[in-house]
Parts: structure tokens; sequence; C-alpha cells
């Protein structure tokens, strides 16, 4: 076997990718966590997280990222900044090409590049998140507790969100552009019984209102027509991007929107080359089960090393 750089390569430092880290830096793997900016993924967009096991008074989404690399730091795990432009992940040498010319090697590759919910684009979003505007009813929706919150989107994700929120929300709005949701049938069945969720169709989101916080969303239905609706927060829940712009898609048999599929054991595909967090093809997306899945795959990575001597 050609010689390699390193034992491992993790891309992306995120909460699976710095799980991994500290797994990798434990086990003395000749390792290193490649990321193109800040450590943290979308946890860092997460203003307060309550859902982290150990942390029974919750805990900043960066504070919560900043013990994660802390953690792994103190065991030694190497962290090189830097965008992967490439990847060839067929061989028995992978190799990752770097924005800067450089090439990393290594004989066996993590993916860890994470996702990205699609924004609305609409003027206050991007200004307003984590300060109403929520990508994740799971995430926040217990903060909005007696209170009225919208949800953007009527895809299945949207509106059985909605139908989760009314477990804390008083009221809860799902805005739809279209004359129909786009959720299955007995998705929205379930939606149209409860009695705490509403429907506006037809209906766009001209802009999101607020100054320190969400105030409302100014409306505009297709029609013409525009309106205020007053409401404490807005979940933009009108789907989730990959990060895969630099993946061989293809080699690693993504799924038809973009995300690679793993085995159990965080396997994809090619041999020696796992993907773990938010770039895999799953339903449940949460820091919890992106940790759980970069210890795992980092234990793969160690049994894929060992089988070749």
């Amino acid at each position: 076997m050609s010689s390699a750089e390193y034992d491992l390569i993790i891309v992306g430092g995120g909460p699976a990718g710095l799980t991994a880290g500290l797994y990798a830096a434990r086990a003395m793997l000749k390792a290193v966590l490649v990321e193109k900016g800040a450590v943290g993924g979308q946890v860092l967009l997460t203003d307060w997280v309550d859902n982290y096991p150990g942390f029974p008074e919750g805990i900043s989404g960066f504070e919560l990222i900043d013990k994660m690399a802390a953690q792994a730091a103190r065991f030694g795990m190497q962290t090189q900044l830097g965008a992967v432009t490439g990847m060839d992940l067929k061989g028995p040498v992978k190799r990752l090409a770097m924005e800067d010319g450089s090439e990393l090697t290594a004989k066996a590759v993590i993916i860890a590049t994470g996702a990205r919910p699609r924004q609305l684009g609409v003027p206050g979003e991007v200004e307003l998140t984590g300060r109403g505007v929520s990508y994740c009813a799971t995430c926040d929706g217990p903060f909005y507790r007696k209170h009225e919150v919208a949800v953007v989107g009527g895809g299945n994700t949207a509106v059985e969100e909605a139908v989760y929120l009314t477990r804390f929300a008083d009221k809860v709005t799902v805005i739809h552009r279209r004359d129909e949701l786009r959720a299955t049938k007995i998705i929205q069945q379930h939606a149209f019984a409860n009695e705490k969720v509403h429907f506006l169709l037809d209906t766009q989101v001209l802009r999101v209102v607020g100054k320190d916080g969400v105030e409302g969303l100014q409306l505009k239905k297709n029609s013409g027509e525009e309106s205020f609706l007053p409401v404490h927060g807005v979940f933009m829940l009108v789907g989730t991007a990959p990060n895969n712009e630099m993946l061989p898609l293809a080699d690693l048999a993504a799924d038809p929107y973009g995300f690679i599929p793993t085995d159990g054991e965080m396997r994809t595909v090619l041999p020696g080359v796992m993907a773990v967090g938010d770039i895999r093809s799953k339903a449940v997306r949460q820091v919890v089960n992106a940790a759980g899945e970069g210890a795992v795959a980092v234990l793969a990575a160690e049994a894929y090393l060992r089988q070749l001597g």
C-alpha cells in the first residue's frame, strides 16, 4: 500500500466531527480534523441548547462547542484550518485537495461536513436568527410555551413539526405559498385534527418583523392582499441542504437529496470512508445523535485500519 500522511482525516468540526476527533485522539491514531472555519457547525446558530445530556440548566450553543473542542484538544486532537475542494476516496490512499493547492492523504476518512437549513431569503431572517427565527422545532420549541408561533413550509417536516410545537405553543400557524400542502395525507390529517394548528395557504412571507426579537411576519396572499401576523417565533422549515460540494457523490452513492447513506457502523459504500452527522442520509438530525455517530465512526475506522495491518 502506498504511504499516507495520516491514519485518519476527519472533515468537518461540528459535534460529530469533534467527537470523532476526541475518540481518534484518545485512540492515539495519527489523525487530523480539517475545518474550513470555526468549529461548531449549526450548533453555533443555536442560542441555547436544552436537550443535550449532562447540562440540566441548559447551555449555549457556543459554550457547548467550546467544551467539546477543549475536551478533544486535551487529548491532543490535531486541527487544520482550510477548505477541502475535492476528494478522491476510491483508492487505498484517500486524497483530499485543499483550497490552498496542497493535498492531504490518509488511509481512512470520516466525512462530517454537515448540512445547513435552507433559508427563506426574506428581510429580517438572518438578523433575527437565534432571536425568534429558528430552523429546528425539536431544539427550540420549549422556549415558546404559551406563545404563538408560525411554521413556514408545507412538506412532511414542516407539518409534523407544527404538530410537535403544539406541545408548547398556544397557537401554531402554518404558512405555505401553495394552495395545498405537500405533506402526505396522513400527516395532514393529524395536523387538521389539532385545534392548535391553523393554516395560511397561498401565502408568502415578505419580512420577519422585530428589533430585539421576532414580533411578527409581514405576509402577502398570492392574490396580492397583505397582512401582519403577530408571533413570538417563526420556524423556517423549507428544507435542509447538505454541505456536499466537495464530495464525490456518485462514488459515495448519495441519495437523491445529496446526503450520504451508511450502514449502522457509519461505513459508506467506499472501504475506509465513514460519514457522520447531518451529512448522513437519515431522519433525525440532533446534536446528541451526531456525537454518537462520531464515536461509532472512529471505532469503525480503527477496525478498518487493523485490517490493513
